[in-house]
């Protein structure tokens, strides 16, 4: 199978977003492997306007909806409105009904609102008075939330948190960058102009054909051995999941394919060791008191497992 379209999709984004290959490439690694992805970052960092360019280069519909304290499940997932015409309920369908759905400020939401979102991202689905709807494929979500903010926020649960194949963080751009930023903007959005590189049809294609990327019985154990050492790790409470190993084994094939490669290699593993386990991993309180983050122990973690030979 032929992955360049994603590549194709890469440079169209990179056409609107300044700077964040990396952070693009994350992207299209978790729609590839058909998960979701948790962004936090200060606002203004652009996390709309790149779900926008995904949205538009796979051809897909957008939609947003801002998470707030007062917001109904309903809200999110549709609801039955009854017509006065032929007497009966029909399905006013939610912004959930759609390809790229940005829950802006998920954390800013009651846990029941939260609860209905992720159920959707986990079943595909929403079911409402007993009638259940099939989400369009592929659905993919991108929940925001603000690290600097924590007033009137319901922080999402370990195990919500875990459905998030990926946990992304934009970065501020460098100067060169800013000043690009400004030059690109200065007379016309450059979103405007954006055209798809596939569509919706042929992009899910691809998710199934990323299915056959190998993983060599090496690089197999080279990854279980990383997500079992966190959940020894002294420093830890809870450790990874085995849904953990499942996500970070198919982003790993989603970093092969992007790559033009069949196969996974050690470092595909590496590269998305800490986007997979960073927000899944509990410390302990003592450790957390001292300073001692996620990062830290997953980085050490990966020094000291030993890497496949001729892998």
């Amino acid at each position: 199978m032929d992955f360049s379209a994603c590549q194709k999709i890469i440079e169209n984004v990179s056409r609107v977003i300044v700077g964040k290959e990396k952070s693009v490439e994350l992207l299209l690694v978790a729609l590839l492997a058909d998960g979701h992805v948790l962004l936090e970052d200060v606002p203004g960092m652009g996390k709309t306007l790149l779900a926008k360019c995904l949205a538009r280069s796979i051809g897909g519909s957008f939609k947003r909806v801002q998470f707030t304290p007062d917001l109904l499940p309903s809200d999110v997932t549709g609801f039955n409105v009854y017509s006065r015409q032929d007497g009966q309920f029909k399905f006013q369908p939610g912004p959930v009904m759609t390809h790229v759905l940005l829950a802006d400020e998920i954390n800013r939401t009651i846990p029941r609102t939260q609860s209905s979102l992720l159920e959707s991202m986990e079943e595909r689905q929403v079911t409402v008075d007993g009638k259940t709807y099939t989400l369009p494929k592929p659905f993919f979500v991108i929940a925001t939330q603000n690290p600097i903010e924590l007033e009137g926020t319901f922080p999402l649960p370990e195990a919500q948190l875990d459905r998030f194949l990926l946990k992304i963080k934009l970065g501020y751009p460098m100067r060169d960058e800013e000043i690009q930023i400004l030059n690109r903007f200065r007379e016309k959005d450059p979103l405007d102009e954006l055209e798809p590189v596939i569509q919706p049809e042929a992009f899910m294609a691809l998710q199934t054909a990323r299915k056959q990327i190998r993983i060599s019985e090496p690089v197999a154990a080279y990854l279980t051995d990383i997500v079992r050492a966190t959940r020894d790790h002294a420093a830890l409470q809870y450790g990874a999941s085995p849904r953990s190993s499942i996500g970070l084994m198919r982003a790993a094939q989603a970093m092969a394919a992007l790559s033009g490669r069949t196969y996974i290699l050690p470092d595909d593993v590496k590269q998305l060791v800490m986007p997979v386990l960073s927000h899944r991993l509990i410390l302990k309180e003592a450790e957390r008191l001292r300073g001692t983050d996620t990062h830290q122990v997953i980085e050490e973690i990966v020094s000291r497992t030993a890497v496949p030979a001729g892998e």
